[in-house]
């Protein structure tokens, strides 16, 4: 699918002359990879009641509903591919276009890509980690002890909790993460916001912490959020076929 959009290459022309540009991505950079918006019917938050960090630590039975949930999401995260958007963004920071890539996903797909320079602002799920060591470890070999077992894992080093290496609610993001996500905000002078519905805090005030500071900001999303009237430019277009054509009016970089 393409799209003739003249906002698509005004993006373009903004995207040309950035000295700091920075892509900040939601779910929505992920569905056209097969993995749902945990938030659309589809989803995981429509089917099930999210594991709290608090019960996850104080419960075994909230252990095992974790890692009941995180067993039925990995298939999906697994069988994912980057998309046509991953795969744009990733030629972008490669050709010097962009500084950095801000994600709320978990998924990896942007690392798949070839994204370099990306910030995962609610962890990763493909690596568990101990909350007691500290020690990482491949998911899927914990997930067919877990489907064989029933029995939530305990790191083999230390005997402490192993959970997915993401962010569950409840539990506070990656400060060192968030800090260098608002630096970036800070300096940047392009803030292109790729899928998120922009209602998480305090990721959605990355943004307008952009926007403060002088960034042009530009939305691209399925539905409209609440920053499209601050934003300088807003497409409401699949993003695959946004950020084709937006490559495609790029000039070469002399």
């Amino acid at each position: 699918m393409t799209i003739d959009n003249p906002i698509a290459e005004q993006i373009a022309g903004w995207l040309q002359t950035a000295q700091e540009a920075v892509v900040f991505t939601g779910a929505g950079m992920s569905t056209e990879s097969g993995i749902p918006d945990f938030r659309s019917p589809g989803g995981v938050w429509a089917k099930y009641q999210p594991v709290m960090f608090q019960d996850f630590v104080s419960s075994d039975a909230a252990r095992r509903e974790y890692w009941r949930q995180k067993c039925e999401a990995h298939g999906e995260f697994g069988a994912a591919r980057p998309n046509t958007g991953h795969k744009v963004l990733a030629n972008w920071e490669a050709a010097g276009r962009l500084r950095a890539v801000i994600t709320q996903n978990i998924d990896g797909l942007h690392q798949a890509a070839g994204s370099r320079r990306v910030l995962e602002l609610h962890g990763t799920a493909m690596e568990i980690v101990c909350l007691s060591c500290e020690r990482r470890f491949e998911p899927e070999p914990m997930m067919a002890a877990f489907r064989e077992t029933g029995t939530a894992p305990h790191c083999e080093a230390c005997g402490g909790y192993l959970k997915s290496a993401t962010v569950s609610f409840g539990q506070s993001l990656p400060e060192a993460v968030l800090a260098e996500a608002w630096q970036l905000a800070r300096k940047s002078d392009l803030f292109l916001v790729l899928g998120s519905s922009l209602v998480v805090e305090p990721a959605a005030s990355l943004p307008r912490f952009a926007r403060q500071h002088g960034a042009r900001l530009v939305i691209i999303n399925r539905d409209p959020t609440e920053q499209d009237a601050t934003a300088q430019a807003v497409l409401h277009e699949p993003l695959g076929a946004a950020l084709a054509e937006i490559d495609r009016s790029l000039q070469p970089r002399a």
